[in-house]
């Protein structure tokens, strides 16, 4: 379960009532309707350039358009990368012991820097810009349909995901046993209406994000994705200097190097931590967008290496460090376990900052999978409608009912932690691995090598062998 703890309660006070209110959910929607004029009016200048060459709009080039830049690049593919799966990677060191987790993270680092590589070299074969499109190429209208529908449910969860972790840190939830875990908002405000789930997430949706999702570029990210990249560095530095000083002060257990199997842990529940890593490397939907605002291809496959190095050392120094702070009391997500050093002021002056420091990171990565996720609708709904970059009423419209429908269920769904791991073990796994795979298999240009489908194959089978096992183990456990 995704949830922030500092202090517990066991009921809040009568006059709060936490996540019951409809009020604020009719008007958030009244209040982003009523902001379409405004921003109808505004969407053009938001762009850095108008007309400018929109990603999966394959058709909207304009040579007033400065190339992106490797540096802008990598910290959008990273902060596209590093979203709410760091928040799992200890957990993957508890299940598997440091050395598998190690490994596994390099792993599915090498195979999403082959499945990249992939799926540029036979996008830029054929005649598209798009994931979509290239999947058309070699299957026809259901490939691209197959992957337009997996990046919707993949980035739409995610976008859920974010905006209920948000919540989490800022005004807190209430478990279904009626335990209490209090935000940020309400330690340092008290509990009112205006530090409420609801509020919060309103805020934050018209101040912060609105904003940022009504540019047309990528590009234009690349200072809000520096910023997310460093945040997320930060926590990651937070967290090392606690370790450290636990282990300076014997307060730390030693990290199990191999996983243990008893009557708790079977073999098959190792392989869970796969769809967790599987998602903290699931860019594939921002390769397209991000790599046809270069100058040339071979730059792509530069920041694409660059980005996945620095995501492989900020999720082992993030899982390393965490474990060996929390041992085997490390949960899921590991936030929750930042409750645990708030004996003093220092201890929830850190606490606070790691917080801080991963929901405005969090903040700073929903552009970039609202980008993806809204050029794949309309591709997928409005094919034959003039462009998007082009149409600013179906860009804002788009826009403001992704926002709206992210808001609410934020607002309705508990706890999506399940849903994440099946993500992890579905539609995200077929983005990173088994569609540029079968890509290579189907060679609709004959341009693989037999390495090529070697690769391809192995990869295939890898991926659908342990995502059945993932699920059917996550099954069996909700069930048992």
């Amino acid at each position: 379960m995704l949830e922030i703890t500092l202090f517990k309660f066991q009921s809040y006070p009568p006059h709060f009532s936490p996540l019951t209110s409809h009020s604020y959910i009719h008007q958030a929607t009244s209040l982003l309707f009523f902001s379409f004029y405004f921003v109808d009016s505004l969407a053009a200048g938001m762009s850095p350039v108008a007309g400018a060459r929109v990603p999966l709009l394959p058709e909207s080039n304009s040579a007033h358009a400065n190339p992106a830049t490797v540096s802008g690049a990598v910290f959008n593919l990273a902060t596209s990368t590093i979203g709410a799966g760091i928040m799992s990677v200890p957990a993957t060191l508890k299940v598997l012991g440091v050395v598998p987790a190690f490994v596994l993270i390099l792993v599915i680092a090498v195979l999403a820097e082959v499945s990249v590589e992939f799926l540029m070299r036979f996008t830029h074969s054929g005649e598209t810009t798009t994931y979509a499109g290239v999947m058309r190429e070699a299957f026809g209208a259901a490939g691209a349909a197959a992957t337009q529908v997996c990046v919707i449910i993949t980035n739409l969860g995610c976008l859920i995901m974010y905006l209920i972790i948000i919540g989490d840190v800022l005004s807190g939830k209430q478990q279904a046993d009626g335990e209490v875990h209090l935000g940020i908002l309400q330690q340092w405000l008290g509990i009112h209406c205006w530090t409420s789930r609801e509020f919060a997430l309103l805020v934050v949706l018209v101040f912060v994000m609105l904003p940022l999702v009504l540019y047309r570029r990528v590009e234009s990210l690349k200072i809000s994705s520096a910023i997310s990249t460093l945040l997320a560095v930060a926590f990651v530095a937070i967290c090392s200097v606690l370790a450290i000083v636990a282990l300076v002060e014997g307060k730390t257990q030693a990290p199990r190097l191999f996983p243990r199997l008893d009557h708790n842990t079977s073999f098959f529940d190792l392989f869970t931590a796969v769809p967790v890593i599987v998602t903290a490397y699931t860019f594939h939907f921002n390769v397209h967008p991000i790599g046809f605002e270069l100058a040339k291809p071979s730059d792509m496959s530069t920041a694409v290496r660059i980005a996945l190095m620095l995501c492989a050392i900020i999720y082992f120094t993030i899982g390393l460090f965490g474990y060996l702070l929390f041992g085997d009391s490390t949960q899921s997500d590991i936030l929750i376990n930042f409750d645990q050093n708030a004996g003093s002021a220092v201890g929830s002056i850190l606490n606070t900052l790691v917080r801080l420091s991963y929901a405005f990171h969090i903040m700073l990565v929903f552009p970039l999978l609202n980008f993806s996720l809204r050029a794949n609708i309309d591709e997928f709904l409005f094919s034959k409608k003039p462009l998007l970059a082009t149409d600013n009423k179906r860009f804002v419209i788009i826009t403001l009912v992704l926002l709206i429908i992210s808001y609410i269920a934020a607002i309705a769904i508990p706890d999506i932690w399940y849903f994440f791991q099946f993500l992890g073990s579905t539609s995200a796994l077929c983005l990173a691995f088994i569609f540029p795979a079968s890509i290579v298999l189907r060679d609709a240009y004959g341009i693989a090598i037999r390495r090529d489908k070697i690769i391809a194959l192995v990869m295939v089978v890898v991926a659908v062998v342990t995502g059945v096992i993932a699920i059917s183990t996550n099954v069996y456990n909700i069930f048992r």
